[in-house]
């Protein structure tokens, strides 16, 4: 393998010569053979945008040469394009700030920006990754402000509309299955009847409240500690820096963000993200719950509840002819536990907010975004293999409903919770309809219990 010489406070060091980093981002890589989670995309993505706002800044505000500008720029621009991934090689586990990431990317930008450089014939121009792509700026503010630019992209892009998508398919099958009468359940008993648009329409509302909280906790992930530097005195950068810098990565990418109002706080906690990711975590457990009740409803075809069809998307056994399993919930459920345990993970790194800085923030970083990845995927990926198929099996839903003892809830008001329960005993001791337990007990006639019991009475107050 070819290689070049780099150098940094520490002395030489060797990179390979078709890789753009420079000396930190290789002493990062020797030093830290750590697993195979790489620090995501996203991240080096809202990297770059950042170090693009940041020159453009200093070009205003602190008189940053106009073609180092430019070159910053041009170079961050590449980034964000895409393509330049295998440039971008460190782990998740390194330096707890984030340091070597932020090295990582003034190193391949200033790589880029010299060689822009160069090719335009400014050959009296040197960009340098710490005095000029890191201008202003210290690890400890540029990686929580990625983090937090990372994770509004994404879930603006992704996640959100991911979200709109399922909803919009629970609103059109709410609609569709109005009419038909089922029976509820409860404690995995029978209870009352309900539609089943209504059941549909518990589903939908739980993720228009999910959206919503995730769409609230966002607000506060839009404040971005840039401008903080090393302990959030803002030391080396200029009055203002952070609210230009926020202002002008709101115009580049097109949503909104904000200075934090206090750059002690967004150094050494990151309350925000929790908070997001407990909203990841309620709509988790929300998809877990909907992913659970269709594959339950499905259950059988002919030995269980058999209540709704599900789409057959592949064989369900290895050994059993003709078996159809309920895999988008098996995956879906899978993701929920996932991002459940994220939370924990999450939850406790960001306890770790040492004096003036957290150095956790990595981990943090990974999990968040994990966790909207799997929850978008999961999501798009269930929404389009099963929900739109999903098929209510009325005969199946009229079947267990008559058979139901619980529909003699309807008779309370007519011969109290007692007699009902007798009735209601009577025919499953003697594996009588309910008509009939009524009638023998002597308690109504046929006439009456025919009035009193409609199951299309019970599924509204009256």
């Amino acid at each position: 393998m070819k290689t070049r010489t780099e150098r940094d406070t520490i002395g030489e060091i060797q990179v390979p010569a078709d890789k753009y980093w420079g000396a930190q981002t290789q002493r990062s890589l020797e030093n830290f053979k750590i697993g195979t989670e790489k620090i995501p995309f996203e991240v080096v993505r809202a990297f770059a945008e950042l170090k693009k706002a940041a020159a453009i800044v200093n070009g205003k505000l602190k008189g940053l040469h106009p073609q180092k500008v430019e070159a910053i720029t041009y170079a961050a621009d590449q980034i964000i394009a895409g393509g330049l991934e295998d440039h971008f090689p460190l782990v998740v586990w390194q330096t707890g700030s984030g340091t070597q990431s932020n090295m990582n990317m003034n190193e391949v930008i200033a790589y880029l920006a010299n060689t822009y450089l160069t090719e335009q014939g400014y050959n009296d121009v040197t960009v340098h990754p710490n005095d000029d792509v890191n201008h202003s700026q210290s690890s400890n503010d540029t990686f929580p402000t990625a983090m937090h630019v990372a994770t509004v992209i994404f879930a603006e892009t992704e996640l959100i509309p991911a979200l709109k998508q399922f909803k919009q398919t629970l609103e059109a099958k709410e609609n569709e299955f109005s009419d038909i009468v089922k029976i509820g359940r409860t404690h995995l008993q029978d209870a009352t009847p309900l539609t089943f648009g209504q059941e549909i329409s518990g589903w939908k509302h739980m993720l228009t409240t999910c959206s919503t909280m995730i769409e609230q906790s966002l607000d506060h992930v839009r404040a971005l500690t840039i401008g903080g530097t090393a302990v959030g005195t803002g030391l080396n950068a200029p009055i203002g820096f952070s609210e230009e810098v926020s202002a002008q990565l709101s115009e580049q990418i097109g949503y909104a963000f904000k200075a934090s109002e206090n750059h002690f706080h967004g150094l050494t906690s990151h309350d925000e993200l929790v908070y997001f990711h407990g909203a990841l975590k309620a709509l988790a457990a929300d998809a877990f719950k909907i992913a659970n009740d269709i594959r339950l409803l499905a259950s059988g075809p002919r030995c269980g509840i058999g209540e709704v069809i599900i789409p057959a998307n592949e064989p369900g056994s290895s050994i059993m002819p003709g078996k159809v399993n309920p895999t988008q919930s098996e995956a879906l459920t899978m993701v929920a536990a996932q991002v459940l345990g994220n939370d924990a993970a999450i939850g406790f790194a960001a306890s770790q907010g040492h004096f003036q800085l957290n150095v956790f923030k990595p981990v943090i970083i990974y999990n968040v975004l994990q966790s909207m990845r799997l929850l978008s995927d999961g999501l798009t990926n269930f929404h389009d293999k099963c929900l739109i198929g999903l098929e209510a099996d009325k005969a199946k839903m009229d079947q267990l409903l008559n058979e139901s003892l619980m529909l003699v809830t309807a008779l309370n008001p007519h011969i109290g919770y007692e007699n009902a329960a007798k009735i209601a005993k009577k025919a499953h001791a003697e594996n009588t309809t309910l008509k009939e337990a009524a009638i023998s007990s002597g308690l109504l006639t046929e006439e009456q219990f025919n009035e009193y019991v409609v199951p299309g009475n019970m599924i509204s107050p009256k």
